[in-house]
């Protein structure tokens, strides 16, 4: 019984001291049409990574075509991989980890990632950390500031994902309201897609979201196309962005029709087109967002001096969108904070991170690979909408006047 006692006192401080010194660990992320991988160790610091981005293409086939991202994965993934290590000056062997995405995305995309990522636990004896997308996109704004505590409200906008929810751990997240429908960088897209913005030099290259960003700064009257919002009489906290799409492409054809336009030629009002209905998606987001704060204040959820909104994903990087929950937050008495543009869009940075946040809460690890299989859709944490709507929240908007000069 004592020498049982004995291995159990020195295992348990064995791993004590495993948790106590320095880790490391490498992230792959394959969930959409990027191939990415980093290493990241314990102590927050990015010793490598490398990004093989295919935006280009999928610019020039209209959109995201899955059978032709997942065979770019399985081209790109080993030389990704091995492009970050040697960055970091590592070897596999001193990888303590591998940690890679597995839900929710592109399923074609999604099993690259995850079969490369078993390959290399199984090559080099490591344990595996499946990631959840979304979760790693809320958590990367805790490895470049470590003042950001547990609980925080985050909001999470991007190409396929619109979401606001409570993260009280790193394993622990309240889901207040999601889209229903389009996400807000989806819509910015296809919207940009069919203004034709492509075939503007200036824009050439740039993602849908950002042309239309760059389009609206040149507008001269913002107000000149009326964009209902969505869901006014619903007090939740959902998003809804097609109706706004579907808004913007009846303008668009009109504009069409009243200039009798050829069709390869752009509509004259494009950037007070641009500027309209950047400012209703943003509006719309805004509101929810407000509500989502007075739900919290309400049920008391985050205390008075953590009050922080956490702002990430592709669409994260407009800087008219952060202007306006900038606003919203210092009359909620809310931080605002946005992770540097480059770790708001899909990475290997972040999917390592929150492989580091879980291997120092040691929870999530496995070593029976079996276990672990991707999931293309899947929610985020424990599901409040209900109660946000039971709550009945009648809200005074904050006006957003200032975003209009």
């Amino acid at each position: 019984m004592y020498k049982n006692l004995l291995k159990y006192l020195l295992n348990k401080n064995a791993y004590v001291r495993n948790l106590s010194t320095r880790s490391i660990i490498l992230g792959i992320e394959t969930s959409c049409d990027d191939t990415g991988c980093a290493v990241v160790d314990t102590d927050g610091n990015i010793l490598g990574e490398a990004l093989k981005s295919q935006q280009q293409l999928h610019l020039n086939h209209g959109g995201i075509i899955p059978p032709i991202a997942q065979s770019l994965h399985r081209e790109n993934i080993e030389s990704v991989v091995n492009d970050a290590i040697e960055a970091a000056g590592v070897s596999f062997k001193d990888v303590d980890a591998i940690a890679t995405t597995v839900k929710p995305g592109l399923p074609l995309s999604l099993l690259i990632g995850m079969k490369y990522g078993k390959h290399l636990c199984r090559k080099y004896n490591k344990p595996f950390i499946p990631i959840h997308h979304m979760e790693a996109h809320a958590l990367t704004v805790r490895l470049f500031d470590k003042n950001i505590q547990f609980p925080f409200l985050v909001l999470l906008i991007s190409g396929g994902h619109c979401l606001i929810s409570i993260v009280k751990n790193v394993d622990e997240f309240l889901l207040l309201g999601k889209s229903l429908d389009d996400a807000p960088g989806e819509a910015l897209d296809k919207t940009a897609r069919r203004l034709k913005m492509h075939h503007i030099p200036e824009y050439k290259g740039m993602s849908g979201g950002q042309s239309i960003e760059e389009a609206a700064k040149k507008a001269t009257d913002i107000l000149q196309f009326d964009f209902p919002l969505p869901l006014t009489k619903y007090r939740d906290c959902n998003f809804s962005f097609s109706g706004l799409k579907n808004t913007a492409l009846r303008y668009i054809k009109k504009q069409e029709k009243i200039h009798d336009l050829a069709p390869d030629v752009i509509i004259p009002d494009i950037n007070n087109l641009c500027a309209g209905f950047q400012l209703a998606i943003t509006r719309h987001l805004c509101h929810r967002v407000q509500r989502s704060m007075q739900y919290l204040n309400m049920k008391q959820l985050i205390p008075k001096d953590k009050q922080t909104l956490v702002v990430s994903g592709g669409a994260a990087c407009n800087n008219f969108i952060s202007k306006a929950l900038q606003i919203v937050c210092n009359e909620m008495g809310y931080k605002l904070v946005r992770p540097p543009p480059k770790l708001c869009t899909d990475n290997g940075i972040m999917i390592a991170w929150n492989g580091v946040e879980r291997w120092k809460q040691n929870c999530g690890i496995f070593e029976d690979l079996s276990q672990v299989d991707i999931q293309g859709k899947c929610t985020l944490g424990v599901n409040m909408i209900d109660d946000v709507v039971a709550s009945n929240i009648q809200c005074k908007w904050i006006k957003l006047t200032s975003l209009y000069k």
